[in-house]
């Protein structure tokens, strides 16, 4: 009997997909504090517009460069949605909600988006609920109302923006759900560049707005904008296409949940902005969330048993007496 085990090897080649991950939680981390930098100057649309301009320009120019040519028809249906839904209305929405309520209350009702995700992809996509994903959004999204209540201000939130956020909530999942499918079809630059395209189209509406803001803006916000466009867009939302391609929407939202404490973090090295105790642990629960997310059981290492043929008994002469 001979008995091996073989090694699971999955592991390792989940590396490149949380290695992109990590990129985009925490790019997307720094965009709160450009937004907020931007924001006195740039209204809401011309904000989202001058964003998906500046990302837009930059993927087309590595598209040519790379000769990334247009992505298989079947790729399309995911591509608009994505970017009508996810690259113009999220943007449009949440810089607006921000205005109308405290960074508490936005950071509260955004992050229902991971859960929306979660229940669209399995409904949608066949993903299913693991438990571990489930339990880890569930202490995810325990740490970020914990965040959310111990930066809100008194009488800071309007009817309004909480709508408004949850707009932006229900665009971002509803965008990545159908970004999923693209990423079988097309590549990660590609959907990302053309989806980027597609926004940047949906928000031409707010171009006189950003002519006129722009030529009265200070170069420290319009600077912003561009950091913006390239870093948290055209390279975040790039990597984020290609770690989504390689696993589930439901864990790639519940990543997302990285995002509020690295905020917190990044306010106070940037901004100031001094965190209480209350606010570090809703942190530090957002990042224990996420951990008991990704975690998946241990496979049983494969046991292959050769099992030897049984020899064939010599045939027995019959004796003279028989």
């Amino acid at each position: 009997m001979t008995i091996s085990n073989t090694t699971d090897t999955r592991s390792d080649q989940q590396w490149p997909a949380l290695a992109a991950a990590a990129v985009t939680v925490l790019l997307w981390a720094s965009a709160f504090v450009s937004i907020r930098s931007a924001g006195d100057a740039y209204s809401p649309g011309a904000l989202a517009l001058g964003r998906l301009l500046t990302g837009t320009l930059a993927l087309g120019a590595i598209s040519l460069i790379r000769r990334v040519g247009l992505p298989a028809r079947a790729a399309w249906p995911g591509i608009i949605s994505s970017g009508v839904l996810w690259f113009g209305l999220y943007m449009v929405a949440l810089n607006w909600g921000e205005q109308q309520v405290d960074a508490g209350t936005a950071a509260m009702v955004v992050n229902i988006g991971p859960i929306l995700i979660a229940l669209l992809s399995s409904k949608l996509l066949g993903e299913g609920l693991p438990r571990p994903l489930l339990a880890g959004m569930a202490v995810s999204f325990g740490g970020a109302v914990v965040v959310g209540l111990s930066m809100s201000g008194s009488g800071g939130s309007s009817v309004l923006g909480v709508l408004l956020c949850v707009l932006a909530a229900v665009s971002y999942a509803t965008g990545v759900v159908s970004q999923k499918p693209a990423l079988g079809h097309a590549g990660a630059l590609q959907v990302t560049t053309f989806g980027c395209l597609i926004g940047t189209v949906a928000c031409l509406p707010f171009t006189g707005a950003l002519v006129s803001e722009a030529a009265d803006a200070p170069l420290s916000a319009t600077l912003n904008v561009v950091y913006l466009g390239l870093f948290p867009t055209a390279l975040a939302f790039t990597t984020w296409a290609f770690a989504l391609a390689r696993t589930t929407a439901g864990k790639m939202g519940s990543t997302t949940y990285v995002v509020p404490a690295l905020v917190v973090l990044m306010s106070w090295l940037f901004l100031d902005e001094v965190p209480g105790l209350l606010t570090l642990a809703g942190g530090a629960l957002c990042l224990a969330g996420v951990g008991v997310s990704r975690r998946r059981p241990r496979p049983a290492p494969t046991t292959v048993v050769a099992v030897s043929q049984p020899t064939t008994a010599p045939r027995e002469e019959p004796s003279p007496t028989d």
